[in-house]
């Protein structure tokens, strides 16, 4: 990159001296072609190369451009063999119109030289265009009396082509009635009329038709014709009259639309119907009818269209004035079109460097302008002018081309650039002036080196970090533009050759954010130093170091290793032996454990999490000794299992646990009968499950045991109903406590109603009681007149009440 922008700056600066040392010698040369209109894209004009004398190997290098005064860019420069092509179809009607000499100017700008050549194109006019009449059908109306050799002018017929291709003659079909006159305008225009030859009877014949034909001259030839339809009359035997052949006026071209140019007028000696006249354009051509209205019944001829003296000045226009028999006259109106101040000068840039560098000498070429106005005389003629006090200066070179070039020292720490206001003015009046504006660059040289905003950049990382973490941002700013300000970073090893900094950390060269190139361990690094360098794409470049530090925060990544009791390999348990005399505070063993990580996360703590007679043994919280809590019973396990379990201290906590075995033994011959029983300790929650299979059974037995029970007392309940209503019985004058005894067994059997509800789960059922009195009460009622009570049947009410029930829950 800094090596295309040094080859762009010796460019630059090479052509900007090769203009300031050519821009006076520059001189101005004027070559000719001719070519036919309509011929294709990509025809071949001249040899511009070569008739310019210029070298076809270096013209490419020397900045030809081909610049239009038109709004068209009609023709192209090879720049490989230096040949003028057209890069446009040219039709010349739409070109140059009625113009006989059509002609297209253009310069040829060669830059490197700085000379500006004149090329004028003649476009010659090829016969593609066929004669045509505006209307389809002549109509006359001709009185029979109309004396021989009158005459009646007829449609011209348009052909926009010039010279000998346009129209050269007119055809009349045979009719001995009438025959063709064909009479030359001033300005070579052949206008047809009919003579009558022979006097009309409109009895013998009231129609007459004939057919005019317009010829051109052209290679092939080309025509068009109209028919002519003759109305025979009566009696008008006076054509109109013009008051004057020709009217002149000179008209401004910023004149309002509606303004009344002319007025025609012609008279007819007839009088009555015969005398009224109407006035028609005879050439409506499709521009005039766009531009001018007559009024055919005054003759008051009026603008309605803009004219404009820079596209056409002058116009021809040919009136006729015929009455209502077709009697008619011819009048010219020639109207010349005065320039106005109403274009304001156009600046063009022909060539233009919009950078420029700051150490460049006074009177460096910066740009080539050409200025110009499509008005005339004192309207056209144009000043250029730049503001004051600013290192540049605006010199005139050839015809309308102006050199900008600088005036004094330029310095890129004061201003960088410049937005140059260049102002043309024309001499017309009111005057008219455009303002273009110029952005000059001044380029920098590289002589600042890149700054780091601090002088010392640290940063802080947890260990375990993902790959790809970004660390820390670095800024370093450069005073210098362009390339001389793009700063990129890179990485500097450290001081320690042992440590790679670039396999640990890398920068982004554009921005400076610092990433991590993978996790790291606070256990391998506490800390890492390197150095970042910033360079500026200059030439040569410049450059500036800072130093980094990068500190590593460790994280509770690492769980307590037991170093003591160490685990078998064989799948046993690990003995410890403790004595049966020991006392309280005897000190049977100690667990070792260690954590890589440091700090908090690296403070251990033991707890007895498990053991088989709670209470037997304690653990130092901080120091992992297994000591015995109080004196060995005879009653104690021989084997102990104790379960301890070490946590650090970090968030969140990890932790391991280790099984120690203690044996209640003096020593060991006397434990080896024992320790060969001395497996894996058992599961607790094996006992636990026993214990809930027990009870689950239990409950499952007293469960249908009191089903038994309730269905043995539903049957006997049936049996005591069926019973007591076997058949009609009559206890009148039975003592009341005879029939206690049945109440007595219906309120036994109530009182052992019951309802039980067993859940679902195993452990847990429930047995519903009744609360109150289940027994029946009999009813009694003294007969009046009669010793003694009678109790009848239906005296004898069981009630059939819902009693409420009182819950109560066994738990298991």
């Amino acid at each position: 990159m800094a090596e295309n922008h040094r080859s762009q700056y010796y460019r630059t600066t090479t052509l900007i001296w090769l203009m300031k040392m050519i821009v006076w010698g520059a001189a101005s040369e004027q070559i000719r072609y001719t070519m036919l209109e309509e011929t294709e894209r990509g025809s071949f004009v001249g040899n511009v190369a070569k008739d310019l004398q210029l070298d076809m190997d270096k013209l490419s290098n020397n900045g030809v451009h081909v610049i239009s005064t038109g709004k068209t860019q009609y023709f192209a420069l090879n720049m490989e063999n230096g040949h003028l092509y057209t890069s446009k179809n040219i039709d010349r009607e739409t070109v140059c119109g009625q113009i006989l000499t059509c002609l297209l100017k253009f310069e040829i700008l060669v830059q490197d030289k700085m000379k500006v050549y004149t090329v004028e194109v003649e476009i010659i006019d090829i016969n593609d265009n066929t004669p045509r009449f505006q209307m389809e059908q002549l109509t006359f109306s001709i009185r029979e009396t109309t004396a021989q050799g009158s005459r009646f002018l007829l449609a011209d017929a348009l052909d926009p082509d010039v010279g000998i291709n346009s129209v050269q003659k007119y055809e009349l079909s045979y009719n001995k009635y009438f025959s063709l006159y064909v009479q030359a305008g001033e300005n070579g225009v052949k206008n047809a009329g009919m003579v009558l030859e022979n006097s009309l009877d409109r009895e013998e014949k009231t129609f007459h038709n004939l057919v005019l034909t317009a010829i051109d001259g052209g290679d092939p030839v080309r025509s068009g014709s109209v028919q002519i339809h003759v109305i025979v009359l009566d009696a008008n035997d006076n054509a109109p009259v013009f008051t004057q052949p020709i009217y002149k006026v000179n008209v401004l071209e910023n004149i309002p639309l509606g303004f009344v140019l002319t007025t025609v007028k012609a008279t007819d000696l007839d009088e009555g119907v015969n005398s009224e006249i109407s006035y028609t354009f005879r050439t409506k051509s499709e521009k005039i009818s766009q531009i001018f209205r007559l009024n055919s019944q005054t003759g008051e001829i009026s603008v309605q269209g803009n004219l404009d003296f820079e596209e056409q000045e002058f116009f021809e226009i040919d009136v006729q004035a015929q009455d209502p028999e077709g009697l008619s006259s011819l009048a010219k109106v020639l109207v010349t079109v005065m320039d106005a101040n109403d274009n304001a000068p156009e600046i063009t840039i022909s060539s233009f460097f919009t950078s420029v560098p700051e150490n460049s000498q006074s009177g460096t070429v910066i740009a080539l302008l050409h200025v110009k106005d499509k008005d005339s005389g004192e309207n056209g003629k144009v000043t250029c002018s730049i503001p004051p006090n600013l290192p540049f200066q605006l010199q005139k070179s050839v015809d309308n081309y102006y050199t900008l070039m600088t005036d004094g020292n330029l310095d890129r720490e004061i201003v960088k650039h410049y937005n140059l206001t260049i102002s043309a003015t024309d001499g017309g009046t009111p005057l008219l002036s455009t303002t273009a504006y110029f952005p000059i660059k001044i380029l920098d040289i590289n002589d600042n080196a890149p700054i780091f905003k601090e002088i010392f950049y640290k940063s802080y990382l947890f260990e375990n970090n993902p790959t790809g973490a970004s660390l820390m941002m670095l800024e370093a700013n450069d005073p210098d533009c362009g390339s001389n300000s793009t700063v990129t970073y890179s990485i500097l090893d450290g001081n320690d050759p042992t440590v790679s900094v670039s396999l640990l950390v890398s920068v982004n060269t554009e921005t400076g954010v610092v990433y991590a190139l993978h996790p790291f361990d606070y256990e391998e690094f506490q800390q890492i130093n390197f150095q970042v360098k910033a360079q500026d794409g200059g030439s040569p470049p410049l450059s500036s170091n800072v130093s980094v530090t990068l500190f590593i925060l460790d994280q509770n990544d690492n769980a307590p290793q037991i170093l003591h009791p160490s685990t078998p390999t064989d799948g046993s348990t690990g003995v410890e032996l403790a004595p049966q005399s020991s006392e309280a505070d005897y000190l049977v063993t100690k667990v070792v454990a260690v954590d890589a990580d440091s700090g908090q996360n690296g403070w251990l703590s033991y707890q007895l999490l498990k053991a088989t007679e709670p209470g037997l043994f304690t653990i130092g919280l901080h120091t992992g000794e297994i000591r015995t809590a109080r004196l060995l019973l005879d009653k104690d396990a021989l084997k102990q299992s104790l379960v301890v379990l070490v946590k650090d201290n970090g968030q969140p906590p990890l932790s391991a646990s280790v099984m120690v075995t203690v044996v209640l033994a003096d020593s060991i011959p006397e434990s080896l009968s024992d320790l060969s029983s001395i497996s894996v300790p058992t599961n607790p929650q094996s006992d636990l499950t026993f214990y809930l299979v027990v009870a689950v059974a239990f409950v499952s037995c007293l469960f249908f045991t009191f089903l038994l029970v309730l269905l043995a007392i539903r049957l006997h309940k049936w049996r005591i109903s069926q019973l007591c209503h076997s058949g009609s019985m009559n206890f009148t004058s039975v003592p009341v406590s005879q029939f206690v005894g049945i109440d007595g067994v219906r309120a036994f059997l109530r009182s052992y109603c019951q309802e039980v509800s067993l859940t679902t789960d195993s452990r847990k059922s429930r047995i519903f009681f009744p609360i109150g009195s289940c027994t029946n009460t009999l009813t009694h009622q003294q007969v009046s007149g009669e010793p003694g009570f009678n109790y009848l049947p239906e005296d004898l009410n069981i009630a059939n009440e819902a009693h409420p029930f009182q819950e109560v829950s066994w738990y298991f």
